[in-house]
C-alpha cells in the first residue's frame, strides 16, 4: 500500500526529473562509448548498485565500506574522466546559445544517430598520393563536438570533398597548405586551422608538430584526425589522442567509416 501512496504522489516534475537524468545519462555513454573510461563507467554503476542493495537489506557494514568509496571516489573520477569531462565542457562552452534552433542539436541530448556523409574513399585516397609524393596533410574529421571554436582560427570554407580538392589544398605551393583543415559531412569548413598541441605525451622524434597537433585535437574533442608525414610520407589516424593500428589503407578506410558512423 505504501507504494501504491509514493505512485501517487509521483508529480510531472518527477517525471521530468527521471527524463532529464536517463537523458544525462545517455550523453555520458555516447561521450566513452568506445573508449577504456566505458568499462569504468559500467564498474561504477555496479558498486553504485551493491551499495543501494545493501542498504536495502539493512547490511550496515557493506553500506559504510560502499558509501565511504563513493564519497571519497569523486576526487578519483574526477582523475580518471579527465579527458571526457574536459570534453564535455568544450563542447558545452562552443555551443552558439544565440542559435536556438541548433542548440539542442549541437548539445546532442535529442539528436538521433545520423549517418556521416563524408567521401572516406576519397580523402584515404588522396592522402596515399600525399603519401607517395611527401606531402605533409593534416586533416581533422568534426563528430558530435562543434569545431567552430577552431574553424575560427583558419578561413572559412564550404568545399565538397573530394580527392582532387584534398590534395590541392595541401599542394605544398599552395596557400592553404600550413595548418589543419575540418571536414564535417563531407564539407571542408576550414583551412589552415591552427589546432591545440599536445606537448606532454612522450612520441618518437620521428613525429612532428602535425602529430601533436592530432593528439591534442583529439584529446580535447571527440574528432578524428589523419596525418600524413612529411618527413616519412607516412599515414598516421588518432582517436581520442591516440594514434590507431591499421594494416594499410582498406582497412584504415573501414575504420573511419565506422568511428564516423
Amino acid at each position: 500500500m505504501d507504494i501504491f501512496k509514493d505512485l501517487l504522489k509521483f508529480t510531472l516534475v518527477d517525471i521530468i526529473d527521471v527524463i532529464l537524468v536517463a537523458l544525462l545519462l545517455y550523453y555520458v555513454y555516447r561521450l566513452i562509448k568506445g573508449t577504456v573510461a566505458i568499462n569504468i563507467f559500467i564498474g561504477i554503476i555496479i558498486i553504485y548498485g551493491a551499495w543501494m542493495l545493501t542498504d536495502f537489506l539493512n547490511m550496515e557494514l557493506l553500506t559504510g565500506i560502499f558509501g565511504g568509496f563513493m564519497k571519497v571516489g569523486i576526487i578519483a573520477l574526477i582523475v580518471v574522466f579527465q579527458p571526457e569531462i574536459r570534453k564535455f565542457l568544450l563542447m558545452v562552452g562552443s555551443t552558439n546559445l544565440g542559435t536556438r534552433g541548433k542548440f539542442f542539436q549541437q548539445i546532442n541530448f535529442l539528436k538521433t544517430e545520423t549517418t556521416n556523409e563524408t567521401d572516406i574513399d576519397a580523402v584515404v585516397s588522396a592522402c596515399n598520393k600525399m603519401s607517395m609524393s611527401k606531402t605533409g596533410a593534416l586533416i581533422v574529421f568534426e563528430r558530435n563536438n562543434n569545431l567552430d571554436f577552431l574553424s575560427q582560427s583558419g578561413d572559412e570554407m564550404n568545399i565538397k570533398v573530394t580527392q582532387p580538392i584534398i590534395e590541392s589544398i595541401f599542394f605544398k605551393n599552395s596557400p592553404l597548405h600550413d595548418g589543419a583543415i575540418v571536414v564535417s559531412n563531407n564539407i571542408v569548413k576550414a583551412t589552415r586551422v591552427i589546432l591545440p598541441v599536445n606537448n606532454e605525451k612522450n612520441i618518437p622524434q620521428r613525429f612532428g608538430l602535425r602529430h601533436r597537433a592530432a593528439i591534442g585535437v583529439t584529446e580535447k574533442t571527440d574528432a578524428l584526425a589523419l596525418v600524413v608525414s612529411e618527413e616519412t610520407g607516412h599515414i598516421s589516424y588518432f582517436k581520442d589522442g591516440e594514434f590507431v593500428v591499421f594494416e594499410d589503407t582498406t582497412e584504415l578506410t573501414t575504420i573511419i567509416k565506422t568511428d564516423l558512423a
